[in-house]
C-alpha cells in the first residue's frame, strides 16, 4: 500500500517527536517512523533518551543520591536505621518512569494527530520514503517535507568490544541486577562521570580511565578543576591521561589493560563501562538515490536552519553538527516545523545549556575564559561560593560556586558557569540573561529571593564589577 502525506519525520526521539508534535498543531498530516523498541519487543517512543538515555539515567542518579544522603542523616540530627539498596526494586523503578513518559508522547501523538508507524524508515529518491513494518508489512510514502531525526548511539572502541555482559555500554549500565563491587569506566566526559556516581553511591569500587590529561576540557577550568576534587573526595578515582589497549575477560571478572604515564597498567573489575560518547545514527537510514551527504563521523550536513543540500529535506537532533543534547534536538525539530508553516524562528546555538548530573551538579552557558583568550578579547568576571549562601548552608550542601564571565568593554554577559545543587536550574537563569542580551549590572540590579541558591547568580554578577555584599571583592585599581 502506497499513500501520500504532508510530512514524514523518520525517529521518535526528543528532536523527531517534538517536530511531528509541532507539524500535526501546524496543521499539516504528519507521520512519524521510529523503529525502537522495549525489552518486550513493543515499539516504544521518546528514542534513546526516554528509554535508554537522560531519563533513565537520572532515576538513578537522584535514588542512588536519595540513598547516599539517607545514610548521612545523623549530620543534620535524623535518626535511621542502616539504609539497604534493593537494585531490582530500583531498576522497576526507573522501568516505571520510563514507561509513564514514553506513554505520555503517545498520548501527545494521539492528541495531536500524529500517525506513529514502528518500524523502519528509509529515505529514498527525492521526498520518498520507504517504510518496513515490525509486522512485516511495507509500503512507499510520498511526503511533501520529511525530516530526519534519528539520533545517536554510543561510540565503540577495539580495545574493548562489548559483550553485553562484562563489558557493556551506557545502555547496558543502567540494566545492572546488582551493584558492582568493582568497576571500571573508559571516558571521564558526562555519561561516565553520571554512571560513574550512580554506582559509587551503592557502594562500588569506581576507577574512571580517561585518555585526555585535562579533565572536562569542554568546561571553565575553575569550575573543572574544583570539580575533580570534589569527585575525588567521593571516592571516584578518575586516572587522567590514561590510554586503553584491551580488555580481557575470564573467571567471570574483566581486566582493561592501559597505559599510563609511559607504564603498562591492568585494572581487574566486575563490570567495564564503555562511555567514550556517541555518533550519529544513520545505519541504513539513506537509500543510493538520496542525495544528502554526510561527514566522516556520519553528522549529515546541514545548514543554520537544519535544511540539507535536497530541497524540502531537513535533518535535527544528534545526527547533525552540535552537541548532542535532547533539548537542543527539541528546539531544532519545532524550528524546523515552524520553517515549513512558514514562520522565521532560529535556534540560537550560541546559549545552549549543557549540564552534568551529578552532585554537585555542574553546568554552564556561552563561553569560557579559555574561548574568549583566544579571541584576543578582553573579559571581567565574577564569583561566588555556596559556601556563602545561606540556602546551600542551612541545607549542608555548600559544595560549588557560581562564575560570570562578561565582556570588559560592554558588560554583556558571555558565559555562566555553575557547579552545585541544582545548577541544571540555575543556569536557565543565564540562559535568559543571555537571550535578552543583559550585562552583568542588568543582573546585579535584578531581586533575588533570600535565601535561594539564586542569590549566588546575584552575588557573582555583582562580583563582576566589585560590588558583591556577600563577599570580599577584589580591590579595585586607583588609577
Amino acid at each position: 500500500m502506497d499513500r501520500t502525506t504532508d510530512l514524514v519525520v523518520i525517529g521518535a526521539g526528543p528532536a523527531g517527536y517534538a517536530a511531528a508534535i509541532r507539524c500535526a498543531q501546524l496543521g499539516f498530516k504528519t507521520i512519524c517512523i521510529d523503529k525502537s523498541v522495549d525489552v518486550q519487543r513493543k515499539p516504544t517512543l521518546g528514542g534513546t533518551c526516554l528509554n535508554w538515555g537522560c531519563i533513565p539515567s537520572k532515576a538513578l542518579l537522584d535514588i542512588s543520591q536519595k540513598f547516599k544522603d539517607t545514610k548521612e542523616y545523623a549530620e543534620i540530627g535524623i535518626g535511621v536505621s542502616e539504609p539497604t539498596m534493593d537494585v531490582n526494586q530500583m531498576m522497576a523503578f526507573k522501568d516505571s518512569v520510563v514507561k509513564r513518559l514514553t506513554g505520555g508522547i503517545q498520548t501527545l501523538f494521539t492528541g495531536n494527530g500524529v500517525t506513529f508507524l514502528p518500524g523502519v524508515g528509509q529515505l529514498g529518491h527525492g521526498k520518498q520514503v520507504s517504510y518496513r513494518g515490525h509486522d512485516g508489512t511495507s509500503e512507499l510514502i510520498d511526503a511533501k517535507h520529511v525530516i530526519l531525526a534519528p539520533g545517536s548511539v554510543p561510540m565503540e572502541i577495539s580495545a574493548a568490544p562489548l559483550d553485553n555482559e562484562f563489558i557493556v555500554d551506557s545502555t547496558g549500565a543502567l540494566e545492572f541486577d546488582k551493584v558492582p563491587k568493582k568497576l571500571g569506566i573508559i571516558g571521564a566526559g558526562i555519561i561516565g562521570l553520571e554512571l560513574g556516581s550512580v554506582w559509587r553511591r551503592l557502594g562500588s569500587e569506581v576507577v574512571i580511565l580517561e585518555a585526555l590529561d585535562d579533565f572536562l576540557p569542554m568546561v571553565d577550568r575553575r569550575i573543572a578543576r574544583d570539580a575533580l576534587r570534589i569527585f575525588k573526595q567521593q571516592g571516584l578515582d578518575i586516572r587522567l591521561g590514561a590510554r586503553v589497549v584491551g580488555t580481557e575477560v575470564s573467571d567471570g571478572s574483566v581486566s582493561v589493560n592501559y597505559q599510563l604515564k609511559g607504564e603498562d597498567q591492568t585494572y581487574a573489575c566486575d563490570k567495564i563501562i564503555v562511555a567514550v560518547g556517541r555518533r550519529p545514527y544513520t545505519e541504513g537510514l539513506l537509500s543510493e538515490g538520496s542525495a544528502i551527504k554526510a561527514d566522516e563521523r556520519g553528522s549529515l550536513f546541514v545548514n543554520d536552519l537544519c535544511s540539507t543540500s535536497a530541497p524540502d529535506i531537513y535533518a535535527v537532533g544528534d545526527v547533525v553538527r552540535g552537541p548532542k543534547l535532547a533539548h537542543k534536538g527539541m528546539e531544532e525539530g519545532v524550528m524546523v516545523a515552524e520553517r515549513i508553516a512558514g514562520h522565521k524562528p532560529l535556534v540560537n546555538y550560541d546559549t545552549v545549556p549543557s549540564v552534568i548530573y551529578t552532585h554537585p551538579e555542574i553546568a554552564w552557558v556561552g563561553e569560557t575564559e579559555s574561548e574568549i583568550q583566544a579571541m584576543g578579547d578582553e573579559f571581567k568576571s565574577g564569583m561566588f561560593s555556596y559556601a556563602a549562601n545561606g540556602r546551600a548552608i542551612a541545607a549542608n550542601d555548600t559544595d560549588g560556586m557560581v562564575k560570570i564571565i562578561a565582556d570588559k568593554a560592554t558588560d554583556r554577559v558571555r558565559g555562566i558557569h555553575i557547579i552545585g545543587s541544582q545548577a541544571s536550574e540555575l543556569i536557565a537563569q543565564g540562559v535568559i540573561a543571555m537571550e535578552f542580551g543583559a550585562t552583568a549590572e542588568d543582573l546585579a540590579l535584578t531581586m533575588f529571593a533570600h535565601p535561594s541558591l539564586s542569590e549566588s547568580v546575584h552575588e557573582a554578577a555583582l562580583g563582576v564589577n566589585g560590588n558583591a555584599i556577600h563577599a570580599v571583592n577584589r580591590r579595585k585599581s586607583s588609577k
